[in-house]
């Protein structure tokens, strides 16, 4: 598809006198909201009359999908402009989105950086494709580079005047800023002396967590003014709209993301970039997180033994419980044999000390009790059989054996001990 160029070559230089802005979506860690600032900010802009092109650096092809471009009518992609030499100008693709053009990628980009490897000067392929772009009277033109610092990023620096940098809310993005802006100064110091940090974009917050506000104030310390002020935060619509191919701005136009967005075009409308240089990060910023209170130890839980020593007066093995010992010895005779038939005792000196408050075993609190149910069995001699009228109790005395005392005690005991 091809664009219509405006016919005064000053028309393109228009827009706030400043020509064409070729800005740089770049950060090595994924997942940051790249694609998704590149596509929603682009049709923000386009939404306020601005003409914008979004190239697609990303084999992923994120920003064409997100833009609602079919794989199909992926005829001409980067790759081919970069690997093959193809005109940009036929790489081009209208959107649905007014004022909203792309380039679209594929997977073959992938394959890119192993071919570009081996080229004279493959740090500026893109930058001398990009040539006829900025004729085309373009206002914008948005590169969303890869998650890496690889050679595509490389080349998307190179060709940009502005670099915008999407940064997550949360630690792990806040780790490689410092390996990012290390390679950003060697692009200066070697292929692109112009470039200028333009804004750092804070995405993905979540205003119910305290690390998505420290992470902020942490950022705004170490760039201070090169930080947007708006913020762009966590929603569901956001997350939705690529998978309809939309922007969240025609997706859903009243959402809350579609309106940061629509600030954040203001305030890039409106920002010039700063010509100081970027600040050097001697430490990566970073989130201090106070460690938790320590937790006071606690003793494990004591034994059921060890818990029955304490209620007796916690001595050592071998303390007798006075008390107890007084109580044993006003004990009857009875009750101190009982005692001791339950404790397994042999002799009356083995006593065991008492507890003060002694709970009795279930099972020898039973034993003891058959014991005081069954009466005490005294040995007899065998029973006689009943006796007869007349002398037989003379016949028998007299046919018992023995002396003359046995037979006394005999008789004696048959009548029960009176004499």
């Amino acid at each position: 598809m091809t664009v219509n160029r405006p016919s005064d070559p000053a028309e393109a230089k228009q827009p706030g006198k400043r020509g064409t802005r070729v800005i740089a979506v770049a950060n090595q860690k994924g997942g940051v909201g790249k694609s998704t600032t590149a596509v929603s900010l682009g049709a923000a802009l386009a939404e306020m009359g601005r003409r914008v092109l979004v190239v697609d650096l990303d084999p992923q092809g994120n920003a064409s999908t997100g833009l609602g471009i079919r794989h199909d009518a992926r005829k001409v992609t980067v790759y081919d402009v970069l690997a093959n030499d193809a005109a940009i100008m036929e790489a081009v693709v209208q959107t649905p989105l007014p004022n909203l053009f792309a380039i679209p990628s594929t997977i073959d980009l992938a394959g890119a950086e192993i071919e570009l490897v081996s080229q004279f000067s493959r740090e500026l392929k893109l930058r001398k494709a990009m040539e006829p772009l900025r004729q085309a009277g373009f206002d914008f033109v948005f590169l969303d580079c890869p998650p890496s610092l690889g050679l595509l990023t490389v080349n998307a620096m190179a060709a940009a005047q502005e670099l915008m940098v999407p940064i997550q809310c949360e630690y792990y993005a806040l780790e490689g800023l410092g390996q990012l802006i290390k390679n950003v100064r060697l692009v200066q110091q070697n292929v692109n002396p112009a470039l200028r940090l333009s804004g750092i974009v804070m995405t993905m917050f979540d205003p119910r967590t305290k690390l998505s506000e420290q992470v902020v104030a942490e950022v705004r310390r170490f760039f201070g003014d090169r930080v947007y002020d708006t913020i762009i935060p966590r929603t569901v619509r956001l997350s939705e709209a690529p998978g309809f191919g939309q922007p969240i701005t025609v997706y859903d136009p009243r959402s809350r993301g579609a309106k940061r967005y629509r600030e954040l075009a203001g305030e890039v409308v409106r920002k010039e970039p700063v010509d100081e240089p970027i600040p050097v990060l001697d430490s990566l910023p970073s989130v201090i997180i106070p460690p938790p209170e320590p937790v006071p130890m606690t003793a494990p839980r004591p034994l059921r033994a060890e818990r029955a020593g304490t209620a007796t007066g916690g001595g050592g093995e071998g303390d007798a419980d006075p008390a107890g010992e007084d109580r044993a010895e006003d004990l009857s005779d009875e009750g101190e044999a009982r005692k001791l038939k339950v404790g397994g005792a042999t002799e009356a000196g083995d006593r065991a000390p008492v507890a003060k408050n002694p709970t009795p075993a279930a099972k020898p609190a039973v034993k003891v009790e058959l014991e005081r149910a069954q009466p005490r069995v005294v040995d007899q001699p065998p029973e006689q059989p009943p006796e007869q009228a007349g002398g037989a109790d003379q016949e028998e005395v007299e046919s018992s054996p023995g002396d003359e005392d046995q037979k006394r005690r005999w008789s004696l005991f048959r009548r029960g001990g009176q004499g």
